[in-house]
């Protein structure tokens, strides 16, 4: 039986003219550009019914585009005994909260010390299985600088209701963040779409071009003149979201050294922000729940600094 998943993309006015490799690389965002051109060489793209192998080919609207992916290489994922900060823990999901500097999920040259890797260690083969040998049980992901709270799903029944539940935005997110420079008023939301950068595609960028809804409410929990401590509250949940909403109103995260000043103040490494509140209803009993972690001590010990 062949297991190639082939996907298919019809483009777009606003996509003419974009070359296939970046249109792919757009739709495909969890494939790299450089496995996007290996696909090209290999002869598994087609435009149209007819096989395209070179990378600079430029669309035209209305064309189809037809992608057959390989079975994925299995990354040799392996438990590793790494002291996991449990929350709650039941026989369908465990709420763990995770440290500052800690990557959730392996990738290719990143296959150790993760999240994913402690969790097969506590969990064994109790895991869903929807995403992956990469990310068993993961339902959502934290960026590696931020910490908190994590929701991860044991069987494929919870990780579907969990699932939903985002898809839906009714799960509750609020993280604490500390911003440059003093908010002027003491709440706010910032409505604006978020999508891959188009000048650089490590980033996320505020983008009119092939982007999502996003919205993130916040209000001011300190104030410190130079900088505020934030709450914001994820409406919904785009990759890199209040780092790039808060700079995009000229409020980037402190540390932050993608979407911020390149000197950034007190010697810290990555964005202070942190995942302080998840809720959610639990897939088996139907009861919300909800849980709150405190920011870690890197965290309080700048907070110190600045209130004396």
């Amino acid at each position: 039986m062949d297991t190639h998943e082939t996907l298919k993309f019809l483009i777009s006015e606003e996509n003419k003219s974009t070359r296939v490799d970046l249109v792919l690389s757009l739709q495909l965002p969890e494939i790299s550009r450089s496995f996007i051109q290996k696909l090209l060489e290999k002869g598994a793209v087609k435009i149209n019914g007819h096989m395209c192998t070179s990378k600079k080919y430029k669309v035209n609207a209305g064309d189809l585009i037809e992608v057959t992916l390989p079975e994925p290489e299995p990354l040799d994922i392996k438990a590793e005994d790494i002291p996991l900060d449990i929350v709650y823990e039941d026989e369908d999901l465990l709420v763990v909260n995770k440290p500052r500097g800690m990557v959730v999920h392996p990738a290719a040259g990143n296959e150790s010390q993760t999240l994913v890797n402690a969790v097969l260690f506590h969990c064994g083969e109790r895991l869903s299985s929807i995403n992956g040998v990469i990310r068993p049980g993961i339902v959502h992901r934290i960026d590696k600088d931020t910490s908190g709270l994590l929701v991860v799903a044991k069987n494929n029944m919870a990780h579907e209701s969990l699932s939903m539940q985002l898809a839906e935005h009714s799960i509750t997110r609020k993280y604490e963040a500390l911003v440059f420079d003093n908010l002027k008023e003491d709440s706010g939301s910032v409505i604006a779409p978020i999508g891959r950068d188009p000048y650089n595609r490590l980033r996320q960028a505020v983008t009119d071009q092939n982007s999502k809804h996003a919205v993130t409410h916040w209000h001011v929990l300190e104030r410190f003149g130079r900088y505020t401590l934030i709450e914001a509250k994820l409406e919904t949940g785009r990759t890199h979201q209040i780092r790039v909403h808060m700079a995009y109103i000229k409020h980037p995260l402190v540390g932050d050294m993608v979407y911020g000043p390149k000197k950034q103040p007190f010697n810290v490494d990555g964005q202070l922000l942190h995942a302080k509140v998840l809720g959610f209803i639990h897939p088996r009993t139907g009861q919300y729940m909800e849980f709150e972690t405190p920011k870690p001590e890197v965290f309080e010990e700048i907070l110190n600094k600045i209130r004396i």
